[in-house]
């Protein structure tokens, strides 16, 4: 599943960290003024650069990045993994989507941030942090991460996961769904869950199975 746990879990921290240095950023009344300036900054170029086909298309990544699609593939990718008997991916897998699933609510009804204006889609709850970036990047990254085999291969299927990821959560932003640090902090908590607990997993196992010093 991972090459080397150890450098997964210290990219797993570093991304989560960004999330959570990002979320502290938006809470403090000092720094939301800047972080707010970078989005307003972003929500006026989405708006100078709006045109039909780019719409259609971000209308379209938006919906590749909802629960419609991702719920199906995570469903599926359970099931390959079970009738495999890959326990262990099974597990990282389910436990990266659930966490993720049951910290989205909570985090977004403890900023209560506001949804940008002029929206071009329908919209629910509050902003901070973007569900879709998170549910997006969890699936992308974690599929990748427990269904291909390390190698040169696998390299590339991450990196394709991380490019839609990537653009998924910024065709929210050019629909004014989400402010862009809304979709940074969201993309950084997702991915960071989804490499996060293969690689403890991975480690825990490798810890417990390891064998016991000699005795003096």
């Amino acid at each position: 599943m991972l090459v080397d746990s150890r450098r997964a879990l210290l990219v797993s921290g570093s991304l989560l960290a960004g999330a959570v240095v990002l979320g502290v950023l938006v809470a403090l009344p000092a720094t939301r003024p800047a972080v707010q300036a970078v989005d307003d900054a972003v929500w006026d170029l989405a708006g100078d650069v709006r045109n039909d086909p780019t719409t259609a298309v971000a209308v379209a990544l938006s919906w590749l990045g909802s629960g419609a699609v991702n719920w199906p593939l995570r469903v599926a990718a359970m099931a390959l993994l079970a009738w495999r008997r890959h326990w262990l991916r099974l597990a990282a897998f389910a436990l990266a989507v659930l966490t993720s699933e049951l910290l989205i609510g909570p985090v977004k009804a403890a900023y209560g941030r506001d949804r940008p204006p002029g929206s071009l889609i329908e919209t629910s709850a509050a902003a901070f942090p973007s569900g879709h970036a998170i549910a997006g990047a969890v699936t992308a990254v974690g599929l990748v991460l427990v269904l291909a085999r390390p190698g040169a291969s696998r390299w590339r299927w991450e990196v394709r996961a991380v490019a839609f990821a990537a653009f998924m959560a910024l065709s929210r932003v050019y629909l004014r769904a989400h402010w862009f640090s809304d979709t940074v902090a969201g993309a950084l908590l997702g991915a960071g869950l989804a490499l996060g607990w293969p690689a403890l997993l991975m480690a825990l196992r490798s810890r417990i199975g390891s064998p016991a010093p000699p005795t003096p």
